[in-house]
């Protein structure tokens, strides 16, 4: 099961510090709570998080949390050990934590061609023969020849693919993807979550994957956080979550 940190925990009593650490994380939109009391610790590398909950539980607000993209209003957010926002202050900028983000919309530039898009993160940290770390990611993930194509012109699988190159060649230690499947056809999802599941292998990077599909987050996972009304319901395993006897759990897997 899953312990809450009070205020004014600083060190894990592990020897390691854990990757990624929420302590008692709020955060509030025009007075309304939109996530309580989050305190969660993903203790080894490479792994695969999923964030698992109903439309407006508070996945993708957590997501835009750790990404540096929203300001908490209160609580600490810790990367290997390093405090990058506490309280209603963001310590560490989004462009310093190291972090991948695939939206659901995917926010493909359509007026870029494949390859302006994926280079345009590394042309912005003004990374130095930065052509070869494109051609080289393109390969990888076999997109070398739709290079001169425009975003719309391609396929949802192949968009998709872009997208993960562009966030890949900024060589992240963390990937967050927010429903990065909800628009595909059940084949092609089928597809992608292996490649998804590959990538974080081969790569040796942690992921943190919002769904709404717990037979997504159980097939996918190794750790699965369930959010409800704002709250973590569930934190733990998926072989952990099917003898668990969590009322909510329950009702939202029979779902």
């Amino acid at each position: 099961m899953y312990a809450f940190w009070k205020k004014g925990f600083i060190q894990s009593t592990m020897e390691r510090e854990p990757v990624i650490q929420f302590i008692n994380c709020t955060k509030l939109f025009d007075g309304k709570t939109i996530l309580r009391n989050i305190s969660f610790e993903v203790n080894e590398e490479n792994t695969f998080t999923t964030i698992l909950g109903k439309t407006g539980s508070g996945k993708t607000t957590l997501l835009r949390l750790l990404a540096g993209l929203e300001k908490l209003n209160e609580g600490c957010i810790y990367i290997n050990g390093k405090t990058v926002s506490e309280g209603n202050k963001i310590i560490v900028p989004p462009y310093e934590r190291n972090i991948g983000f695939i939206f659901q919309d995917l926010a493909l530039w359509p007026h870029f061609t494949v390859y302006q898009n994926i280079e345009f993160g590394l042309k912005q940290k003004k990374i130095s023969d930065y052509k070869s770390i494109i051609m080289q990611t393109m390969n990888e993930f076999g997109i070398t020849d739709l290079k001169d194509n425009f975003t719309h012109q391609l396929s949802g699988g192949q968009q998709q693919l872009v997208a993960l190159t562009r966030s890949m060649v900024l060589q992240p230690k963390l990937l967050l993807m927010d429903e990065p499947l909800a628009n595909l056809d059940v084949k092609l999802k089928t597809q992608m979550r292996k490649r998804i599941k590959q990538l974080a292998k081969e790569k040796k990077i942690s992921i943190f994957y919002v769904t709404h599909d717990h037979k997504e987050a159980m097939e996918m996972s190794d750790k699965i956080i369930l959010l409800h009304e704002g709250a973590i319901a569930f934190y733990g395993t998926p072989e952990q979550s099917i003898y668990s006897d969590n009322s909510f759990l329950k009702e939202f897997i029979e779902v």
